[in-house]
């Protein structure tokens, strides 16, 4: 297959996944895996496993920095570009969109209807995503222990970038133990970006507020509000509903959850804010993983990293489980939707081909049918 060819499958695919992922960066995991492990083979279970590991390592949005490296295991550098545009894009236009409307009618459309089923059938993806990586990335009784232990404390309230990075270190220790050795190579990312305090805000001032927020942004893409809380709301440039309006709309719409920040740029600056803001919070993800993606296998080929990147690969499959737990909390809530996780299940372990786009249309299918029940 020629390089153009395989540039045009990879925007195909993100494409389709950016139009169809709801759910949350599990989610997005969980059809990505599907797609370029399982039915494309474009590399096996453990590496996919080794770059959700590393990916969780590294500031951004671990599901759309996950599309760029799926892209350059395809087809290098352009394949990383590629896979990435391609999976914002769809979410950034819905969100523009939503933006555009906000604007012109100070409230949201009412979507609720048409997602109501989409969440429960989700969860099953998840699940599934989380019981395959897991069976590849618990090697051993001391690593299975480990995951638990992750998940444990994960629902205790601990942040997950600290159990991430404290899995990595007990992982270190395990190695360290084992091996007796004494010689600890540690490499420590600092950032130090200065807070935008100005009182008026303008182009300038809203790309490098997002590219700051897009470098230093760890874990889940939630963790983006409070970080718009404290460098928009505090400084009287957008008002909390208007964020909490923002939210809501990372809620609703597929892709990427930073995709609100093009509603809030929107809001700021009309259409060019919107870009910028986009271009801000995206830009530092594209350069990290260029970065990062050819170190990956250098990682694997090192005794002391491999024993790290394992005991982050279980920590990394340990948050799925604990975001399945969480969403399955907040959305069974009633007959419907636990009818629709449990039918979406069933497809997904016994029909095991089934493409995850099938699942989401017809969660979203199912749920519009029940409501009227």
């Amino acid at each position: 297959m020629s390089e153009g060819q395989k540039l045009k499958e990879i925007a195909l695919l993100f494409f389709k996944l950016g139009s169809i992922a709801f759910g949350g960066p599990a989610a997005h995991i969980a059809m990505m895996e599907d797609e370029v492990v399982r039915k494309r083979k474009w590399m096996s279970q453990a590496h996919f496993l080794d770059l959700m590991g590393a990916t969780n390592l590294i500031p951004g949005p671990n599901s759309t920095e996950m599309t760029m490296h799926c892209g350059h295991e395809r087809a290098g550098w352009k394949g990383l570009f590629v896979a990435g545009i391609c999976f914002i894009f769809p979410a950034v236009v819905i969100t523009g969109l939503f933006a555009w409307l906000y604007q012109q009618y100070g409230q949201l459309p009412e979507v609720e209807p048409f997602i109501y089923g989409i969440k429960p059938a989700v969860i099953a993806i998840i699940i599934m995503a989380a019981y395959k990586l897991g069976k590849k990335a618990v090697k051993n009784t001391t690593l299975a222990l480990l995951g638990l232990i992750a998940i444990i404390v994960c629902l205790l309230g601990v942040n997950e970038i600290i159990v991430l990075f404290g899995c990595g270190l007990v992982g270190l220790l395990i190695y360290f133990i084992s091996s007796k050795s004494n010689t600890l190579h540690t490499l420590i990312p600092v950032f130090l970006v200065q807070g935008i305090s100005e009182t008026n805000i303008g182009h300038i001032k809203i790309f490098l507020t997002f590219l700051k927020i897009g470098a230093i942004l760890y874990g889940s893409g939630y963790v983006l509000f409070a970080f718009l809380d404290a460098e928009l709301v505090a400084n009287g440039w957008l008002t909390r509903q208007e964020l909490i309006d923002a939210v809501a709309v990372g809620q609703i719409t597929p892709g990427p959850v930073l995709s609100a920040a093009t509603f809030i740029g929107w809001q700021l600056n009309g259409l060019s804010g919107a870009v910028l803001a986009t271009l801000g919070i995206f830009l530092p993800s594209f350069l990290f993983v260029l970065l990062l993606n050819p170190l990956i296998s250098k990682m694997r080929q090192s005794k002391i990293m491999r024993a790290i990147l394992d005991a982050v690969n279980v920590a990394a499959v340990a948050l799925i489980v604990v975001v399945c737990i969480q969403m399955s909390k907040d959305t069974l809530t009633d007959w419907r939707t636990i009818l629709i996780t449990f039918a979406s299940l069933t497809t997904v372990f016994i029909f095991k081909k089934t493409n995850s786009a099938y699942i989401v249309l017809g969660g979203a299918f199912l749920g519009y049918i029940l409501r009227f029940i």
